[in-house]
């Protein structure tokens, strides 16, 4: 065969343009392209850590807050029953209507003091989800690069909170 035969007068001619364009290969993408993609990679990969970082400390934050506002519910009913049992002690005292008017004005002020933290219960939880929400818009958009509308930010999280 004629290429073996020729194998030995070309083969260090093509061992020299072997590790010519080899040279030219790992110079151009290996010194070249390879860095930046491993920077670009890197910066992605710091950026992922400091969105999910910003984002456990609004939950953080918002765990905290749930916990002041449960002390606080905590005093307003013990404050509630306080009230309460103050009426209660000036109401044995008087006599049997005075009894009814006084436990009717109580039952009022107790309604009206559930009323107030069931509204305020209400308001904390729909602030938790407004700020669940973009959160979960904010880090969609970031990690996936797509937009999510608020509508389904704010089914997702409530379906979550309804799951935990």
């Amino acid at each position: 065969m004629p290429q073996i035969a020729q194998l030995a007068e070309t083969y260090s001619s093509q061992i020299f343009w072997l590790l010519v364009f080899f040279g030219i290969t790992f110079f151009l993408i290996g010194r070249g392209m390879v860095p930046k993609v491993m920077g670009t990679v890197e910066m992605r990969d710091k950026r992922i850590a400091d969105d999910l970082a910003a984002a456990q400390a609004a939950r953080d934050a918002a765990d905290e807050q749930e916990e002041e506002w449960r002390t606080r519910e905590n005093e307003n009913r013990a404050e509630a029953q306080a009230v309460i049992a103050d009426a209660k002690a000036r109401a044995a005292a008087a006599s049997e209507e005075r009894l009814a008017e006084a436990q009717q004005r109580i039952d009022a002020r107790i309604e009206e003091a559930e009323a107030g933290i069931a509204s305020a219960r209400q308001d904390a939880m729909t602030e938790v989800e407004t700020v669940a929400a973009e959160a979960t818009q904010d880090i969609v958009a970031r990690l996936a690069g797509a937009s999510v509308d608020k509508r389904t930010a704010r089914s997702a999280v409530k379906k979550v909170l309804a799951d935990a």
